[in-house]
Formats: C-alpha cells, structure tokens, sequence
C-alpha cells in the first residue's frame, strides 16, 4: 500500500524551529500519518523530503534504548521511512531513500553523487593484470557467467554481447538515487557514497564505501564490519567483509566471508570463499576458494574448492613482457605450506602442491596427483590423492559448509568428487602414462612429462588407482540406474540400462562449479550470440537447467563408457555381464576405502603424538594424546569408512542377489 504524505502544518514548522530545525523550503517537507514532531530536532532539509512515523524505539546492546526520530543532520532529497533513527551525522545524507526501521547513527556523510551504477558494470581485469579478461560484474553475477565471460575470449561475438547484457541492465538499474533497505544498520562509519543497500544489512565502522551494491535481505542478511574499504564492488547476500578488509574492483559472492586485513585488487569471489591476512590480486575464486594466512598471496590464477596454505603465491610474470602469464588449478587442488608456482601452469583436478615448481607443467589431464618438488625439479605422482584421507574428507565436508541461506542461490555447484568431468581425465591420464611406458620402455626409472618426471613406481600406481575410480564411478552409475527394480529377461535389463537422452555423451566442462556436457554450454553461447539470450536472469536459468539435469546427463556418458571400458555390446548385454561389474565395482570401492583408512591410521601413529604429554612417559604421552584427538577405532572419520565399506558391499550383494535370481530361475 503506497504511502500517503502530507505537508506541515504551521503549528508542526513552529515547533520544529523551535528544536533548531532549518529548511530551505518548509513546503517541500512532506510527512505521512504517524509523524510526530518531538522526534525532531536540530535537523537541515533541502530538496524534496519525505518523512515516516516515529513509533518505536530501538533497543541497544548494553540495554539502551534509543527512540526513533531525526537529531543532529542533514537532509537533502531524501525519503525516510517509518520508524527510522538518524542522528549524529556530521555532513550530510543526500539523495537517498531509507527504508523502514533503520538505524543511521554517528557516520560522517551517505550521497549519491549524480547517475550512479552502483557497481554494475564495474570491469574487473580478472587473471591478467594488463586486462583482456575483463568481467563486467553486476549484482545478478554467477560464477557460471563469469566463467564464460572471462574464458571464451576466442569468441569475440558473445563477449560483446554479454557486455552489452550487463551494459544494458546497469544502464536500466543506474539512478540519482539510491536506497537503503528496510532494518538496517549504519553506525561508526564514515563515507558511503553511490552504494545501494539492501534490507538486513549491518555496516559498522566502515571506513569507506564507494560505488557499489550490498545485496543484503532479511534470509541472507550481510556484515560490513569496522576499517572495511570498498571502492567499486558488488556484495552479495550472506556475506560478511570485516575487520580492515580492503578491496578495490571487486564482486564478493553469496555467503563469503573477508576479513583479519584482507586485501583483494580486479578479484571475483564466488559462493562460500573465505579470504583472511592475505593477499590477492586478478583472480577467478569459484566456489570454496580458502585462504585464511597472513603470508600467502593468489594472484592472476583460477581456482575453485582450493585451500592455498601458508606462504604459497604464483609469480605471473617473468621480467619480459610484464604480468601477462596466468594459471589454473583445477577444482579441488591445494597448496602446501611455502608452495610457489610460476606462471603460466595448469594443476589437475584434486591435486597438491608442494615445493616450489618453475617449469609450466599441466597435469590437468592427471588428476588426483601430488606435485613435489625436489632439488628444483617437478616429480609427479599421479591418482595418489584418490588414497588420501583429506581428499574424501574435503569431499565431505563442501555440502556442508555451503552457508548460503537465500532461497535464490547464483552459483550452480556440483560436489561430486567423481563425475563425467574427472574420469574422462582419468582415461585419458590412463593412455598418457601407457604412452609413456611403450614410448620409454617399462623398465626405465623415470619417465618425463610435461616438465615434471614420474618415477617407475608412481606411473604403475597411478593406472591401478585411476582403473579403480573408474570402476568405481562406473560401478556407482550402474547400480543408481537399477535400483529398486526386477529384472526377468535380458532384454529388459538392456531396455532400462539405454539412456533416455543423447545430451552427455562427449566432453564435461567444470563451470567453476557447475560440472556439465560441454554440448550443453555450447548451445547456450550459441543463443547468447545469436541474441536468442539477450537477458541476465535467462542465462541463469539455462544454467540452472542444466544443473538440475546432471544425473540424467551423467547417465548417457557413462553408460557409452560402460560400453568401452567393458567392450560390451548394447544389444548383446547380459544380467552375467552386469553381475561382473558390480563385482569389480565392490572390489574397488572396499579397496579405494581400506587405502583411505590405512591412510587416516597414520594420523594415529607414534610420530603423529609426538609433542603431546610434554613431562610424562610414552603411555602418558598416548593417553594425553587420546584425551585431545581421542582414539582411531572410535574417531568418527575412522568409523564413517568403515561404515561405507560395510554399506557398499551389501548395495552391491543386494543387486548381484537380486540379478542372480533371475539367473537362476
């Protein structure tokens, strides 16, 4: 229901004088029902103002209680709400409309200067500091958006025509005025100027907030705490960005959280990324991207479910031609402590880091590797990480630390640790390391790829373990598909195992985040270029619909891999056949789990309590360790394994019993 105003009444202009109230035009000064004039004092108005009920009063940490009203300010074309506190703003509060229920006190001056954007269309010069991958950030930004935007540079057509996308709705949604939502919060803070706030949101000791927009609500409110310095940015709901933070051309997603000093240049964060002490600088963060050490530096890299550890940075360029070089690590990868990588690199899905690594390898084809550095020099261990307790742990631990409570989430995310995306790279790191082994002899000690050297004993671990996943994967697949059914014939069997559409056979992409048939990303650049997709909101939609289509997707690659890892035949498939894989499938899965599980005992072995009971014997020292850590056979980890080993196996026997009957009839 739209407000009704009214002017003051000359009785209301007396008492307001009288409480050192000026106005450069009384008339001017409208009011709606409710206004009460001993709220008022010591106030300037200039321009149109518009003024709510004062009814309520804000109750204070410490038990103060404060009424709403207007003290100690100045107005010029502004609108407040119901039930709003001003006071004590030293300049000035131009050009704005305030919600219902605010609480504006002690801040030094809020203005729209002019037609303002409020960081739409901000260009962030993203992985190349001299630009050439500029996104266009706007308040509706995915991280699937800004992935197309910042990588496809080879199709200048839909560039242009995302530009003109994000041109046109910051053009539609730029004003003189700006807002501040209903329930907010600004106290401590000095200068807020061009920034649009939504409902919810809490700024408190801001130092400056310049050009941008805080995209707060009541479900997914956002924090902006004390020494904060934003100047051209996007804020996205959920978010919290405190203590000291400085960022300079910005987009920070939903649900993140910056803080502790951090300092971010031409930086996109996407959903749940956690910035705190360090530094970066033209980075792509998708989803999970964690940095939380005072010494570590991201710069002009790509990274997603990434945890970079103390002291690691990238050196993008090489005293030639200034910082033009970039890098990726792929989702899931992690740094060790000190790890250093120059660019330009490319690190494999779930890999690790450590050392200090200069010759520009890619293993994006070799995934779960470790990268080790020794005397200057890239070893290579491929598929180790499958075995590693932090993988599955990391694994398990993302679903749960999504914090986004808007029921309208941007980024499209995809956890699966296997999918059509990383085993497609497991065949192909497959034929690379057999390549290896026909090209250099089987017995040779060590082999050469890609700048980094492969030891004899790695490169055969590393199929069997890339074998296993993909009999796992495979094995999963098969099983979702038939379960909770009865099979008679053969034929039946093969009716239920054929796909119900062509779309997923071919090549994934990772989208930062959104794992999908690369046909399926193509048909969308395709309408984008061709104007079919002329809308923000429409190209988050085909995102999202090829989200929610994943295991229907899934499902026709992997059958066609089912086809050629098995060298089966579709017509010819029998429930024997299908028997057999579920068979190698519960080998790989108990397998895969017994090595993460010797791997988690090492967390428990004599040298893990070294440290612990500093003045006793060696039972003291394990019984003090116990106390902190607890014991391996009740540690919960420890049991979750055994547990899905224990799980795993009866999901398969079910099937194999279920098919066998059949068999046997």
């Amino acid at each position: 229901m739209e407000r009704v105003y009214r002017n003051l009444t000359d009785d209301e202009i007396l008492v307001l004088k009288e409480q050192f109230c000026h106005a450069d035009d009384w008339s001017k000064i409208l009011v709606s029902d409710g206004f009460h004039v001993k709220y008022v004092s010591r106030t300037r108005f200039s321009g149109n103002v518009k003024i709510g009920a004062f009814n309520r009063a804000f109750d204070l940490p410490g038990g103060i209680k404060k009424h709403s009203g207007l003290k100690d300010v100045s107005l010029h074309n502004v609108t407040v709400g119901d039930d709003c506190c001003i006071d004590n703003i030293q300049n000035y509060i131009a050009n704005y409309d305030i919600g219902d229920h605010t609480f504006i006190e002690n801040v030094d001056m809020i203005l729209v200067d002019g037609q303002a954007t409020f960081g739409n269309g901000v260009a962030v010069a993203v992985m190349n500091e001299t630009g050439g991958r500029e996104v266009y950030i706007n308040d509706k930004l995915s991280a699937q958006q800004a992935y197309i935007e910042a990588l496809y540079r080879h199709r200048p057509e839909l560039i242009n025509r995302m530009k003109a996308i994000t041109e046109f709705y910051s053009n539609k949604h730029a004003s003189a005025i700006g807002t501040i939502g209903s329930h907010v919060s600004i106290i401590n803070s000095s200068l807020l100027k061009n920034v649009r706030i939504g409902d919810y949101c809490s700024i408190c000791g801001a130092n400056r907030l310049s050009n941008g927009t805080i995209n707060s609500n009541e479900l997914a409110p956002v924090e902006i705490g004390y020494g904060v310095i934003c100047d051209d940015f996007i804020i996205s709901s959920g978010s919290q960005v405190e203590d000291g933070t400085v960022l300079t051309r910005c987009f920070v997603g939903q649900a993140c959280k910056l803080g502790h000093s951090y300092s971010a240049s031409d930086s996109l964060f996407f959903s749940n990324c956690q910035g705190e002490n360090g530094e970066a600088c033209a980075i792509f963060a998708g989803p999970f991207t964690v940095t939380h050490h005072k010494s570590t530096l991201l710069i002009a890299g790509m990274f997603s479910f990434m945890n970079a550890g103390s002291g690691s940075n990238q050196s993008n360029h090489m005293y030639k031609l200034g910082p033009i070089h970039q890098g990726t690590l792929e989702r899931g990868a992690k740094t060790a402590s000190d790890s250093y990588i120059l660019w330009p690199a490319r690190v494999g899905a779930f890999s690790l880091v450590m050392g200090r690594h200069v010759y520009h390898a890619d293993t994006s084809n070799l995934p779960f590797s470790y990268l080790i550095e020794e005397q200057n020099t890239t070893y290579l261990v491929p598929g180790v990480n499958l075995r590693s307790v932090g993988t599955i742990r990391d694994a398990q631990k993302w679903p749960k630390r999504d914090k986004r409570t808007d029921t309208n989430k941007l980024d499209f995310i995809n956890y699966n640790l296997l999918s059509p995306y990383t085993i497609q790279k497991m065949f192909k790191g497959i034929d690379i390391l057999k390549d290896l082994k026909r090209v250099s002899g089987e017995t040779s000690e060590i082999y050469s790829y890609q700048s980094a050297k492969i030891r004899n004993s790695s490169l055969n671990n590393g199929i069997q373990f890339y074998e296993m996943a993909i009999r796992k994967f495979l094995g999963n697949s098969i099983i979702k598909r038939l379960e909770g059914r009865m099979f008679r014939f053969d034929e039946e069997i093969r009716l239920r195992l054929k796909p119900n559409t062509e779309i997923g056979s071919g090549e994934w992409v990772d989208v930062s985040g959104l794992i999908a048939p690369k046909s399926e990303v193509e048909k969308l650049l395709i309408d984008i270029e061709s104007g079919k997709v002329n809308r923000l909101a429409d190209i988050n939609l085909r995102f999202k619909q090829t989200h929610e289509n994943y295991y229907i997707y899934e499902w026709t690659w992997a059958y066609g891999k089912i086809l050629e890892f098995y060298h089966l035949d579709p017509d010819k498939i029998t429930i024997n056949d299908v028997i057999a894989i579920v068979e190698e499938w519960k080998k790989s899965v108990v397998d895969l789990d017994k090595m993460v599980y010797e791997d988690a005992k090492k967390e428990f072995s004599l040298s893990a309590m070294t440290g612990f009971g500093a003045d006793g014997s060696h039972d003291e020292r394990k019984l003090d360790f116990e106390q902190v850590r607890g014991d391996f056979e009740s540690n919960l980890f420890v049991k979750t394994v055994l547990k899905h080993i224990e799980v795993k196996t009866a999901l398969g026997d079910e099937l194999i019993n279920r098919l066998k009957s059949k068999v046997e009839e």
